[in-house]
């Protein structure tokens, strides 16, 4: 159901989505070289086709290439093509996919991993619009737009002497940075509901809702698998409940409920979720859980500041003080 995810990139009313969505939208419109750059599961490719679908050249190919499921030795034969005889194996001459996608869009996904050697030859195509075939000495012109995504740091790597600087400044005409989901708010939400409408048709069933406790629990989650995580999660606890209500979720698919220790270990961390974090997010941990027990606080006490500070067993000035720092941040 890939296109369940593709879908989805258009759901969301934050801030931060919005902000993006219209940076995309306007990049879009200028024939320069764009980067994207976020976590996995964030939807990079995702946003490349939305950067070529809404340019000039959306009637003329996107070709992608992912760069992390080929070996290394043969991503330069895989942009540029090869003549026949090239190298053992090469029985007949292959267009590479600069030239499959002539007049459209390169995405580049994992251009990190690029060789250097390769890198140059892509340099010399950003600069000159030119390349050769593998094993060819004829020059071939192109014209073709590259964006490219990762989401490792490409200016440390290029300053470790891993990817190439003058590549690097060629193709960060615009870098766009993805936000992560965790920073995106109710649209956790949103999204949670439209995965779970799309599995309980796929199951033959009404959607189950989500109860109050189950979505501070996706509120308060650190997603570091993003959007795709969330998919997994929700579509999981949909199939698996019988009910009108989920009332389970399975962060955390590979736990062994036959290793003894791990299950005593989960048994211990299930109700705060604080084992999703890693260990340098010990100020954002705190500051989730101080949200989660204002909002539980607020929601039970039906929006009456001072019982809602009797449910936590605070005193009133420290509710206030804690309401006062977060109050951006409560569901409205």
């Amino acid at each position: 159901m890939k296109g369940d995810t593709n879908t989805s990139a258009g759901i969301g009313e934050s801030e931060i989505y919005l902000d993006f969505q219209a940076k995309v939208s306007r990049v879009a419109r200028i024939d320069r070289p764009v980067l994207l750059i976020g976590e996995r599961g964030t939807g990079k490719e995702i946003a490349a086709r939305r950067i070529h679908y809404l340019s000039q050249r959306w009637q003329k190919p996107l070709v992608t290439v992912n760069c992390a499921s080929l070996p290394q030795s043969l991503i330069e034969s895989e942009l540029f093509g090869y003549e026949k005889g090239a190298f053992t194996g090469a029985y007949q001459t292959r267009k590479g996919r600069f030239e499959e996608a002539e007049g459209g869009t390169l995405f580049l996904d994992e251009i990190a991993l690029i060789p250097l050697e390769v890198q140059e030859k892509i340099l010399r195509v950003v600069e000159y619009g030119t390349f050769e075939r593998v094993g060819s000495s004829v020059t071939h012109e192109t014209d073709v737009r590259i964006v490219g995504a990762t989401n490792q740091n490409l200016l440390q790597l290029a300053e470790e002497g891993k990817f190439k600087m003058d590549l690097l400044d060629r193709l960060s005409f615009e870098v766009l940075f993805l936000p992560p989901l965790r920073l995106r708010g109710n649209d956790i939400l949103l999204l949670a509901s439209y995965f779970s409408s799309r599995m309980a048709y796929e199951c033959g069933k009404d959607a189950p809702r989500l109860n109050e406790e189950v979505q501070q629990k996706l509120l308060s989650y650190s997603w570091p698998g993003n959007v795709r995580e969330l998919k997994n999660v929700i579509e999981r606890a949909v199939y698996q409940e019988e009910g009108n209500e989920i009332k389970n979720l399975n962060f955390h698919p590979f736990d062994n409920p036959y290793d003894e220790k791990s299950a005593e270990n989960n048994t211990e961390n299930r109700n705060s979720d604080h084992f999703s974090y890693n260990l340098y997010d010990l100020e954002k941990a705190h500051e989730d859980l101080d949200l989660a027990f204002l909002s539980r606080a607020l929601e039970k006490s039906g929006g009456n500041q001072k019982k809602a500070s009797e449910e936590m067993g605070i005193t009133y000035d420290s509710f206030r003080g804690l309401y006062r720092k977060y109050k951006d941040r409560l569901k409205k």
